[in-house]
């Protein structure tokens, strides 16, 4: 059965982009050492990526190729996708989704992108794990880590670590639905 993981940075003020859709804030820790927990070394583990349609556009509008090539792509959307930006397959059941990505065997998943999609999985108790990476960055608004759905949980802490360039690492485990 495949572990459905989350691996995400945030600001410390609790958003991923800015109140300009940008990323720039988070750009410019490009190259900082994360060890063992590089996101590179992340990747390598993954079998399949799961987005939303917004994290999709996010990078299909961006200048450089495609980055999952070696990954198996779903993105979560009601809406045709014309012309992908690289190979990926498209669905609008979540449920139907988490199931088929629990039967899966050949891999780790990871739910990459923004909180919506996230809450999503974590309100049917279908996200097991999740690395946060807390960026020493207040950029003021914008998107937060979690949509506030009035969702309560109580994860169990698996680490927390200071990195590089005063960034932390928290991974948690998450709580299984009943």
């Amino acid at each position: 059965m495949a572990r459905i993981l989350g691996y995400i940075a945030t600001s410390l003020d609790g958003m991923i982009v800015s109140g300009d859709d940008s990323l720039d804030w988070l750009y410019k820790y490009e190259g900082m050492d994360l060890g063992e927990h590089d996101y590179t070394l992340f990747l390598k583990r993954i079998r399949t990526v799961v987005m939303g349609r917004k994290t999709y556009d996010f990078l299909a509008n961006e200048p450089s190729p495609w980055p999952y090539a070696e990954q198996r792509v779903i993105v979560v959307t009601s809406r045709p996708i014309d012309d992908p930006k690289g190979p990926l397959t498209v669905r609008s059941d979540i449920d139907a989704l988490i199931a088929e990505l629990r039967a899966l065997d050949d891999g780790d998943v990871w739910m990459l992108g923004g909180g919506q999609l996230q809450m999503a999985f974590i309100e049917r108790g279908a996200l097991d794990e999740i690395e946060i990476y807390v960026m020493p960055e207040l950029i003021g608004g914008g998107q937060p880590l979690f949509p506030p759905t009035g969702f309560r949980a109580s994860l169990e802490l698996v680490s927390a670590k200071a990195m590089d360039r005063g960034c932390v690492r928290l991974h948690y485990r998450m709580p299984r639905a009943a």
